[in-house]
């Protein structure tokens, strides 16, 4: 199948999955019919890469579905001057989909194959303002703090204390809270430094291992 082909499937990803379910944001519309998805999942499931579901991927993990990418992604308001923080790389489908909508990501995973597979995806597909960090995603990364925005795509069962504190002033961070039934959770900081959080979606992620 030819790269236009998958344009194509990706086109009618957005039509019937994303722009049907709400997502208006133009930026992120434009990146989800940009962004590759099929070179981010594994080899066996790229004619699957454009369906209306999750995909399992290495080590037990997994690749969200098309609009839960979008729907994140769009809450968060990403501007392109933004600094992001992920944590979870995974494939770096949505690491690359940051890339795209921002100014600079650092991108933390704590599974060295998908750090390594994930980093080296990123640099061969010419996504140039990443940084990929193998570590604890509770712990962030304090080096490059403060973020305006912060992604958690795995569940934990509280929102750690060191991405509260990383994340910048009038600064935005979406994770998915729970180890039973699961809720994204928008997190916002004002310019005074108060945090509010807001429960928005009943969601299922694998989850944010601390250790």
């Amino acid at each position: 199948m030819d790269n236009n082909h998958y344009s194509l499937l990706r086109e009618k990803m957005v039509r019937l999955q994303i722009l049907s379910r709400g997502i208006s944001d133009s930026r992120v519309l434009e990146t989800m019919r940009k962004v590759p998805r099929h070179l981010f999942v594994p080899e066996g499931l790229i004619e699957l890469a454009y369906l209306d579901c999750a995909l399992q991927s290495s080590s037990g993990q997994t690749i969200s579905q098309p609009y839960i990418v979008a729907y994140m992604t769009e809450i968060l308001q990403l501007e392109p001057t933004d600094r992001v923080l992920e944590i979870g790389t995974g494939t770096g489908y949505q690491t690359a989909i940051l890339s795209e909508a921002s100014n600079f990501v650092v991108t933390v995973e704590r599974i060295p194959e998908l750090h390594q597979s994930a980093k080296n995806r990123l640099e061969t597909y010419g996504y140039n303002n990443i940084i990929c960090i193998l570590g604890n995603g509770y712990d962030g990364f304090a080096p490059e703090a403060p973020y305006d925005k912060i992604i958690v795509t795995a569940a934990a069962p509280y929102i750690p204390e060191a991405l509260m504190h990383q994340l910048s002033p009038n600064g935005r961070m979406v994770i998915p809270v729970g180890s039973g039934s699961q809720e994204l959770i928008l997190v916002t900081k004002d310019e005074y430094g108060e945090i509010k959080e807001e429960n928005d979606l009943s969601v299922i992620f694998v989850p944010l291992v601390e250790k």
